[in-house]
């Protein structure tokens, strides 16, 4: 696959964008004007597109949209990016004829689409589709780990980019083969090391052996083993929450860096493995799980933070897991709370929290995190516990849900 360059004057992107011309491999001429000093200048402006396949649609009162699930066309541009499809969008096959939205879909073509530099930083970003050119070849995905470094291939595990199951694949390089490491420069296949997690693309033609062998002519090397994880951000902690693209992770943050409360995109460019380093699918991330989370430096600005997960080494450790409301009472000393579980008022089943100095502690936005009578909480503890009735338990987490009452109780 060689990268495609856009080069488009700034007033004329549109316009450019929606001729056939727009699938040539070659750098378009720019017209040059004089900038007032008797130097010739060209005005530049660089149209993004990512290359793959459109792994979600969506078509309803809010507009017509779909999701291209891929790789960059240059190191800068997005994996994954969701793009309105408008009026203006031209839909053309390499020699210029348009193709049906819907063909595409159904055959699982491969597609280059260009959009607008103007995107949201979300994740995936969204932006507005120019062009999309239809590829005459087809191609798969993994994303996985290198198990084996052999002469002219590497033999991966992972998981199918587009059909999300579990893949071992033996990938040899073509002669033009794009082998880039994390930073997106070009490295040399002599490179590439065992335990590496890697994105590649292969096909169309897959043998029937086991394991399959392909051809692939892109690499991208995603992380170079344990020694980068243990130098990524992260956070140690428990999910508590877990929705179809999204959890939140609450813990502590990693000696290297990180925060004790994110919410976190899992995807398929996630690798999700077990403490035995191996892989697991994204339904294995359920609430009430222990995990280590590893993401990026980037992350939002708002609270709590928001980033896509690089890892998730999910733990085999129980979360155990108590809900109810502080109340007052003389059975408690320093550095204790007692809680009404289920706020019942029965007190059988009733605990008593230690709060240590490595207690996390999440309070409301705006609120304090001093526990007091009154707030309802959700709280992780120890699976060691005393005998006595209240039992008593260390807390791990403790994540304040009302305050209501406070002042009623104090």
């Amino acid at each position: 696959m060689r990268k495609m360059h856009k080069a488009l004057v700034t007033t004329a992107i549109l316009a450019v964008a929606a001729v056939p011309l727009a699938v040539s491999a070659q750098d378009i001429p720019l017209p040059t004007i004089h900038n007032g000093q008797g130097l010739i200048v060209n005005q530049v402006k660089t149209i993004p597109g990512t290359m793959g396949q459109i792994t979600d649609f969506v078509n309803d009162k809010t507009g017509k949209f779909i999701t291209v699930t891929g790789r960059g066309l240059a190191p800068t541009d997005q994996s994954e990016i969701i793009l309105a499809i408008t009026k203006d969008t031209k839909i053309i096959d390499a020699r210029g004829k348009t193709v049906p939205l819907k063909t595409i879909i159904d055959k699982n073509m491969v597609v280059k689409a260009f959009y607008s530099p103007n995107i949201t930083k979300s994740l995936p970003a969204r932006g507005t589709a120019l062009t999309l050119v239809v590829q005459d070849q087809s191609f798969t995905g993994i994303n996985g780990t290198i198990s084996e470094v052999k002469e002219n291939g590497i033999v991966v595990n992972g998981t199918n980019i587009y059909s999300g199951y579990e893949d071992t694949i033996v990938l040899h390089f073509a002669d033009n083969a794009q082998i880039l490491g994390q930073d997106g420069k070009a490295i040399n296949a002599s490179e590439l090391q065992s335990g590496m997690s890697i994105r590649a693309f292969y096909g169309p033609a897959v043998t029937a052996s086991l394991p399959p062998q392909s051809t692939t002519n892109y690499v991208l090397v995603t992380a170079s083993g344990e020694t980068d994880q243990e130098e990524a951000p992260g956070t140690s902690g428990i999910i508590t929450n877990a929705a179809e693209d999204k959890i939140t992770v609450i813990g502590k943050a990693m000696e290297q860096g990180g925060v004790n409360y994110v919410i976190l995109t899992v995807d398929e460019n996630t690798q999700v493995l077990d403490q035995d380093g191996n892989t697991l699918k994204l339904d294995a991330l359920k609430a009430d799980t222990s995990v280590d989370a590893y993401y990026g430096e980037v992350m939002t600005m708002i609270y709590p933070a928001q980033t896509h997960a690089d890892k998730i080494v999910v733990k085999t450790e129980e979360a155990i897991k108590v809900e109810g409301t502080i109340v007052e009472t003389n059975r408690t000393a320093k550095g204790q709370v007692y809680v009404d579980v289920n706020s019942d008022q029965s007190t059988g089943n009733d605990v008593i929290l230690n709060v240590l100095e490595d207690t996390t502690v999440i309070p409301l936005i705006g609120g304090e995190t001093e526990l007091k009578a009154g707030m309802k909480i959700v709280a992780y503890h120890s699976p060691i516990m005393t005998r006595s009735l209240p039992g008593i338990t260390n807390a791990e987490i403790v994540i304040i849900t009302s305050d209501d009452h406070t002042a009623a109780n104090n």
